[in-house]
């Protein structure tokens, strides 16, 4: 009799637990469209890097960065080829497009992409219009600037009508606009003429096996860059309250102050003896580890440590899943 009353509730206790179970958070999706300032890049091309590349790490998961800009695209192409669709297709109610052309629209010695300012302005449009029409929320962006001083040194313009255009369509139909055209220009005046270098894609031949010859390219980013480029985006974001990503923003982690990493090291040869030596930890939380040491297999092991010590060489191995090998100040 009792075995049949709680067969009974189970099931009752199972509807409760599920009605008074939260479903998790509706996820935001935010469709990045552009040309390769905004790009995702292949290995082949690093250190290249796209603005939209570090964008997500600004986000929670509960907001994820769908990253569809295109090399070489303008708007004109990127509607032509069908790119633009299959995002509409895709686009549920309170989802976010960042909007940002003009490189390729403005190119008028590439007639295959080339875009007058007057067609652009009606591709913005329809990008803005149907996004709407889903329930989502279209955001443009002015194309970020390219790398141009004149001989003062003071940053040049270099998307003046297609930037302009971009904050009339903006005014016109009430979408947020992020001007960065602006925003990168007075980052890169701060920077100078020659540190601004360290933005883009600016390589001495040898610096890097993908560019053997060197580069010399004011338009793309570097890594660096790129990062700066999307705070400027994430800044604009918090500033004009865009309710897509305020709660969603990462808070920064404080930071901790780094103590040396204690490793002991034993010798190889007789007569055995141990000696105790201090990595710090910096070295191999940021940059990898200290010149001389390589790793090798698996993040648990270093190479060969450089210095000799009585002629004996040290190996320093650093356990994968346990630490109790480690004498530390501080943890790991």
């Amino acid at each position: 009799m009792q075995t049949n009353w709680l067969k009974r509730l189970g099931p009752l206790a199972m509807l409760l637990l599920l009605a008074f179970t939260s479903p998790p958070p509706k996820k935001i999706k935010l469709y990045l469209v552009g040309d390769s300032t905004i790009a995702q890049k292949i290995k082949q091309t690093f250190p290249e890097t796209g603005w939209g590349m570090p964008l997500p790490t600004y986000f929670d998961s509960t907001v994820v960065v769908d990253n569809r800009a295109q090399n070489g695209r303008s708007t004109r192409t990127f509607l032509a080829e069908n790119r633009w669709q299959p995002i509409v297709d895709a686009l549920q109610e309170g989802d976010y497009v960042f909007i940002q052309f003009g490189h390729n629209d403005e190119s008028e010695a590439h007639p295959d992409r080339y875009t007058s300012p007057a067609d652009y302005r009606k591709n913005l449009t329809k990008f803005v219009t149907e996004t709407r029409s889903k329930k989502g929320y279209p955001v443009l962006i002015t194309p970020v600037t390219r790398r141009k001083f004149d001989k003062e040194g003071k940053i040049m313009e270099t998307h003046v009508a297609y930037s302009a255009a971009t904050m009339d369509v903006a005014r016109e139909l009430k979408v947020p606009l992020i001007d960065l055209d602006k925003m990168s220009r007075e980052l890169l005046q701060k920077y100078g003429a020659e540190q601004s270098k360290q933005l883009f894609l600016q390589l001495e031949p040898g610096d890097h096996p993908n560019y053997p010859y060197g580069r010399n390219d004011n338009t793309h980013f570097s890594e660096l860059g790129a990062r700066k480029m999307a705070q400027l985006v994430v800044s604009q974001v918090i500033a004009q309250k865009l309710p897509c990503c305020r709660s969603e923003l990462v808070s920064p982690r404080p930071r901790t102050p780094c103590r040396p990493l204690r490793l002991l090291v034993k010798t190889t040869n007789p007569p055995r003896h141990e000696k105790t030596t201090e990595f710090i930890r910096p070295a191999l939380a940021r940059g990898g580890p200290r010149p001389g040491l390589r790793l090798r297999g698996s993040p648990g092991w270093l190479g060969p440590v450089p210095h000799r010590a009585g002629g004996l060489q040290r190996r320093a191995r650093l356990p994968q899943e346990s630490h109790h090998h480690l004498h530390q100040e501080g943890g790991v």
